[in-house]
């Protein structure tokens, strides 16, 4: 009987290669890029890698780029070895080389996850600012793409001229479901506080081949927008996934915004749906509800084992 199983599921997998899946082998290969950011890095980038690898699902290598004012052309991580990159990076940008190098992974069908201020990176890199969809700062305006947000039961692309990137006071809000039916999204509450983070807002792009997952609104006394932005969005590019989270951010002394129970499984279901275009994993007891966060404070914090470039 053994044997039989064993005969079926070689044939499957022979099958699936020969119409052109890539059968890809738990643990996924992560590779997490950090080094420079805004925000404090060294908390967050060691965080995430420790997300990823206490999921049993992935398998996380974490790469440290220059400091910044430094020689970026010794970064030159070999993209094509993972199955993912996430991005907690904000910084000098990267040579032509890595650039190229990192086009080229992803468009090959790589997976991409980023997260909050990686968003604000590389603002005159047209290539990146279609692959993330949205971004802000650096000098980000209309010339860039329009802003996006739910207005009246749909999304809409405003072309109005502005700056594109802003914030209010940091808040918990309510995350609102809007594509229930993704693999990300499916099993997930409609709705879900976040704990207190900042809300990006007025966020502009290409917002191409995008496809927004939620949203969360942020009143204007406290400095929003009082709409609904984009908080989770996904976009293909190419013929890779990529999962965009606009939250997370991190201080030195503040972390709790990436061991938000809702911050982590959407991100792990996010960096799933990236490789495979599906998404196996259950949702936790402890994921939030519409009026209580939930923070994972004692995460199974892991040696961060980071390399420098090259």
């Amino acid at each position: 009987m053994n044997c039989i199983i064993k005969k079926y599921f070689a044939l499957l997998i022979f099958a699936l290669v020969v119409a052109g899946f890539k059968v890809k082998a738990q643990p996924y290969e992560v590779l997490v890029v950090t080094g420079q950011n805004n925000h404090h890095w060294p908390t967050s980038s060691k965080i995430i890698k420790t997300i990823f690898d206490n999921s049993e699902l992935f398998n996380a290598t974490m790469v440290v780029t220059p400091p910044k004012g430094e020689d970026m052309s010794v970064f030159r991580p070999e993209f094509e070895k993972y199955d993912l990159v996430c991005l907690d990076y904000n910084g000098d940008p990267w040579s032509e080389t890595t650039k190229e190098s990192f086009v080229d992974f992803v468009k090959k069908g790589g997976g991409l996850v980023l997260f909050h201020a990686s968003d604000n990176a590389f603002p005159e890199w047209e290539e990146y600012n279609r692959m993330i969809g949205l971004g802000g700062w650096g000098g980000r305006t209309e010339k860039d793409g329009p802003y996006v947000y739910w207005k009246d039961g749909k999304f809409v692309k405003d072309k109005s001229p502005g700056r594109g990137g802003s914030h209010g006071k940091q808040d918990e809000f309510v995350v609102i479901s809007r594509k229930p039916g993704h693999p990300i999204m499916r099993g997930l509450p409609k709705e879900w506080k976040h704990t207190k983070d900042e809300l990006y807002n007025r966020l502009r792009g290409p917002a191409k081949r995008m496809e927004i997952l939620a949203t969360a609104a942020q009143d204007t006394a406290r400095g929003g927008t009082g709409r609904q932005e984009p908080v989770l969005f996904t976009i293909k590019y190419g013929k890779g996934r990529v999962f965009h989270s606009v939250m997370g951010h991190v201080g030195k002394n503040q972390s709790n915004t990436i061991k938000c129970a809702g911050f982590i499984t959407t991100l792990l279901r996010g960096a799933e749906w990236v490789v495979t275009g599906e998404v196996t994993q259950e949702i936790s007891s402890d994921f939030p509800s519409a009026s209580k966060i939930s923070i994972r404070e004692n995460l199974k914090m892991q040696a961060a084992d980071a390399k420098n470039s090259p």
